[in-house]
């Protein structure tokens, strides 16, 4: 599938684009002039699989090529070593890729009773270790993975060890809702911190308290960028725009969304739950009639509440329904629900890894590995992250 990696071309004068208030400075880097992420031109799906973003050699801008030569060959990096578990290993290449690197050698394995098994072939003592292990589906397998990785690294002498979580699961499980609950993101947070990580790295948590309930530092990368850099290439007109909250709870994020699409309209989807995974939709705050709405969410399960909000939109007068999330977690029935007609397009990241059996025509996955690939060398070289989204 031909794939080729571009930086969006300016706006022709006599469309406004919906980047029209954003230049192409204000995403790189102060410390460098190299981007962190670059846009993907995509082609039409294939036998219905996703367009998928690829990385490699042929279609890599020259500057970015020098780029990841210069962190192969100027940095200081024996002292860097790069793991990742089962959970999305091609991710976890792509970024190893971005840096210079070559994954580091680990031994993964599960006993015939299900216990896992993890052993590192290659010295990381003195070494700062990066890991990489999405807690997504299935969940406690791939956090318990995760942990015992941890585990490893310190029992081999690593002097810091950053667990780089793109998904973090339990993250919903934030607070008590009701009487007799547990709140799951905090016993994570003390098991991952308890394992001997020193930092976390994560993309788009649930809630921005989670990074409350670890004792060590939390560099929390928002993946924003790389959906709006993705939607720039749409020229859609910033009048025909309408930024869309699928509940009130993520208005935060959806505001701030719109922010970056010049200052655009918002629109609320006032959403009533009656239980776990089930959602019923009431009403809309905002006008949507005849205009292109952009529903933002931090990921996608079921797609109930997504779904539901779409179906209101298009009774509301919409003209196109886009879905934007991070985290494609895609729990049956999402698949029926996404491919069903309510949705232009729906844009996510490879924080989860897609599976074949969840593909259909309407998926865009966008990588986010030169995102996270950056942090880490900020991380490692003690720079800013919180620059990268200014």
């Amino acid at each position: 599938m031909a794939s080729s990696l571009v930086f969006p071309s300016p706006s022709s004068t006599s469309t406004t684009s919906l980047f029209s208030s954003l230049t192409h400075k204000s995403f790189v880097p102060k410390r460098t002039r190299f981007p962190c992420y670059v846009n993907c031109e995509i082609s039409e799906p294939v036998n219905g699989k996703p367009r998928v973003p690829i990385i490699n050699d042929g279609t890599l801008p020259n500057f970015l090529q020098a780029r990841r030569l210069q962190n192969a060959v100027s940095r200081n990096n024996n002292r860097l070593k790069i793991f990742t578990g089962t959970a999305n290993p091609s991710l976890s290449q792509e970024i190893a890729w971005y840096m210079g690197f070559e994954l580091g050698k680990v031994n993964i394995k599960r006993f015939a009773d299900g216990e896992i098994y993890v052993q590192l072939q290659e010295s990381v003592r003195g070494c700062d270790v990066y890991l990489i292990q999405s807690t997504c589906p299935p969940a406690n397998e791939n956090l318990m993975e995760l942990l015992v990785m941890i585990d490893a690294c310190r029992r081999a002498s690593a002097k810091t060890i950053t667990a780089v979580i793109p998904y973090f699961g339990y993250a919903r499980a934030d607070r008590k809702t009701q009487g007799r609950e547990s709140i799951g993101a905090k016993l994570v947070a003390n098991l991952i911190t308890e394992a001997g990580a020193d930092r976390v790295l994560a993309c788009d948590l649930h809630s921005g308290q989670s990074m409350g309930y670890f004792d060590i530092p939390v560099d929390h990368v928002y993946c924003q960028p790389v959906v709006l850099d993705y939607l720039a290439s749409k020229k859609i007109s910033s009048d025909d725009l309408v930024v869309v909250s699928p509940d009130v709870g993520g208005v935060a994020r959806a505001r701030a969304f719109a922010k970056k699409l010049s200052d655009a309209p918002l629109a609320i989807v006032d959403k009533r739950r009656h239980g776990h995974n089930v959602a019923e939709v009431m009403n809309l705050i905002g006008d949507v009639k005849g205009k292109v709405a952009v529903m933002v969410d931090d990921m996608i399960d079921t797609a109930g509440t997504i779904a539901k909000g779409a179906e209101l939109l298009h009774q509301e007068g919409a003209r196109e329904v886009y879905a934007c999330c991070t985290h494609a977690v895609f729990s049956p029935p999402a698949i029926e629900k996404l491919s069903s007609g309510l949705f232009q397009e729906v844009i996510v990241t490879n924080t989860i890894p897609a599976i074949e059996k969840n593909y259909f025509p309407q998926l865009t996955v966008l990588s986010v590995a030169n995102l996270l690939g950056e942090t880490i060398w900020r991380v490692h070289d003690d720079c800013s992250v919180s620059s990268i989204f200014q």
